[in-house]
């Protein structure tokens, strides 16, 4: 496995865009920092990021997950152009020469999505906890290490969104092609059948039903942050609104992102065994 991860890293890091939008990623990941620092001092308006509470303990967790989330993008670039390179430059001919088997093939690119997965969410982790730690109102041991199933939702989520790209990549075969598709497969296969669903029955059955394709299913794994923030809630309850929700991580999603990652890593393969070099 050692032997393959190298191998792809060799042509990752031989790659000089691949390099600028890998580094671009985490120097991102570090400017949510950075969010701590906005303060508005006007006149009698102060106000001070950090005294919402989006740090605290253990909300933090959750709302740098969410956020983080956004800029996996990035990293899907890499991930297609990966596999676009392959083709254009003929290196996955000459990996398969040089004695690497398809299903190896296919392998070293997963490890290479789970690299990248583990090593975001542990960025996110220590980014997380740096921040609550300095801006937390509770810094006891057992609150901050509560609700750290977003990081494993996090990492899930990242997998099948990488698995996705991955697929997808093999499928097209061309960098600007795949993203392409990955766009027009949102909005037609997700976003119009979700805006048919809520409009013709109900808000409820659309998140439902779509809570089981793919891209539906990663959104669901980490909800939305914002109405958890008491600022927020009171706010609500002054308009006479309940916006109170179930928040926590919900294991059946994370299932399904898993079955859809096999399922994308398994196409993958057939498509490449199928597919004459």
């Amino acid at each position: 496995m050692l032997r393959l991860l190298q191998i792809e890293f060799i042509k990752l890091w031989n790659n000089r865009a691949s390099k600028v939008l890998i580094l671009a990623y985490f120097i991102l990941m570090i400017l949510i920092a950075g969010i701590s620092m906005i303060k508005v001092d006007f006149g009698p308006l102060k106000f001070h990021i950090a005294d919402v509470g989006i740090f605290n303990f253990p909300y933090i967790w959750h709302f740098n997950t969410f956020m983080a989330a956004f800029l996996k993008l990035f990293l899907a670039i890499v991930i297609v152009s990966m596999i676009a390179n392959e083709y254009s430059n003929k290196t996955i001919k000459q990996n398969l020469i040089d004695g690497l088997s398809k299903k190896e093939l296919i392998l070293s690119k997963f490890l290479t999505i789970g690299v990248f997965s583990l090593a975001s969410t542990i960025f996110i982790f220590l980014i997380s906890l740096f921040l609550g730690l300095i801006y937390s109102d509770f810094n006891e041991a057992s609150i901050i290490f509560s609700d750290l199933e977003y990081l494993v939702a996090y990492f899930v989520k990242l997998i099948g969104f990488f698995s996705f790209c991955f697929f997808v990549a093999v499928l097209v075969k061309r960098s600007a092609f795949a993203l392409g598709f990955l766009f027009i497969w949102f909005i037609g296969a997700e976003i119009i059948p979700y805006t048919y669903l809520a409009s013709k029955y109900s808000k409820e059955l659309a998140d439902n039903v779509t809570s089981f394709f793919p891209f539906g299913s990663m959104w669901s794994t980490i909800t939305e942050p914002f109405s958890r923030l008491n600022v927020i809630k009171s706010a609500a309850q002054q308009v006479g609104e309940d916006i109170s929700r179930d928040y926590s991580v919900q294991p059946l999603q994370l299932v399904i992102v898993l079955c859809w990652t096999a399922i994308f890593i398994y196409l993958s393969y057939v498509l490449l065994k199928k597919r004459d070099l």
